[in-house]
């Protein structure tokens, strides 16, 4: 098998792996939140990940962990108590439903290649503004930081989902609220972390021991933590050879994959994400065809429910070409001949399908 799903979710870091196993251990189950001897031995673990999570992110905020960066989307919005809300129309449905469900909300448009005007307007009262960094179905990187600066001139807090951004670019360093997720940095499922600028006022979702400095309570996972921050570290000591990588990695697939149209802006993109249409493909076919290789249809947290991408509509494209759009993602663990490889079964295979 080929595994061209990096969005979705990455490869466990072997350096994650070897972080959790003292803290899978017959000795390691303590409670991180017990007095005793082994407790405070897994809480300074699970500071020591703390420490090594927030080095990805900006000075001067901390760092709240979650059970995913849906959960810490949800604590940034909810918690804030914004009533006005503005995101741009391509976010993961974690911030689109949510402020959805209660704020009042103002969609902020992409252009054709999918990004937000860095001057966008937001309407008067808007309290919270939610742009991510790289969308995760196309990959595009988003002006955070211009978007940032307007969102505090007009007295807005800025929220910015970087869980496909971070341990790849720098931090957007204007936010004020950051969600990141372990499990697309190459550490475990299971938990996420919120950054919260100092300063920065918010109300818990999670109501009980208090945990998180009282934003979140319930018991902390030295094993989940211990993975996420060594993730953390192995991403910030790469960052550069695993850009280098996966800009090798996009030539190589694009060089197969000439004839496919590209969604997406090919410029302002993480390389990593390769979103692709051919008219008239049928991608379940496709994906039939090729099981031994691992690729998406569109955003996994939207597969199968039979809709067309909110994403691609958004740049423009009809109900028939985003039905006909793959997404490739690679990184780190990817094999240059095995992209290829893939690459050209999946086109051979569009190929035989007429297109």
């Amino acid at each position: 098998m080929i595994y061209l799903d990096y969005q979705a979710t990455t490869p466990l870091a072997p350096e994650a792996r070897a972080a959790m196993e003292p803290w899978l251990a017959d000795d390691g189950f303590a409670n991180p939140h017990s007095p005793h001897r082994m407790g405070r031995a897994a809480k300074a673990a699970v500071e020591v990940a703390r420490e090594q999570v927030a080095a990805l992110l900006p000075p001067g905020g901390r760092v709240v962990f979650t059970g995913s960066a849906t959960e810490a989307l949800n604590l940034a919005i909810q918690g804030s108590g914004a009533r006005k809300v503005a995101v741009s129309a391509i976010e993961h449905a974690a911030v689109l439903d949510t402020a959805r469900a209660c704020c009042e909300l103002q969609e902020l448009p992409v252009d054709h290649a999918g990004l937000v005007a860095p001057d966008a307007e937001f309407a008067a009262g808007t309290q919270l503004v939610a742009v991510m960094q790289v969308n995760n179905e196309i990959g595009t990187i988003q002006p955070v930081d211009a978007l940032a600066a307007r969102a505090r001139a007009a007295g807005a807090l800025f929220l910015c989902d970087a869980v496909q951004g971070t341990g790849k670019l720098a931090a957007p360093a204007g936010a004020d609220l950051i969600a990141i997720s372990a499990h697309k940095l190459y550490g475990p499922k299971g938990i996420g972390a919120l950054w919260v600028r100092d300063g920065v006022d918010l109300k818990p979702l999670i109501h009980g021991g208090g945990q998180e400095a009282g934003l979140r309570s319930g018991t902390l996972s030295p094993a989940l933590c211990a993975g996420f921050g060594a993730a953390a570290a192995v991403a910030a000591r790469r960052c550069e050879e695993d850009a280098a990588h996966v800009a090798a990695l996009w030539d190589a697939a694009r060089g197969v994959l000439a004839r496919w149209t590209l969604n997406g802006s090919a410029e302002a993109r993480w390389k990593g994400n390769l979103n692709l249409r051919l008219d008239g493909l049928d991608v379940n076919r496709l994906m039939s065809e090729c099981r031994g290789i691992m690729f998406s249809a569109g955003s996994a947290c939207a597969s199968g429910s039979g809709r067309p991408s909110h994403v691609l509509s958004a740049i423009g494209l009809t109900n028939a070409q985003a039905k006909s759009a793959i997404r490739l993602g690679f990184g780190r663990f990817t094999v240059t001949d095995q992209l290829v490889e893939a690459c050209a079964a999946l086109d051979v295979a569009a190929r035989e399908q007429g297109c």
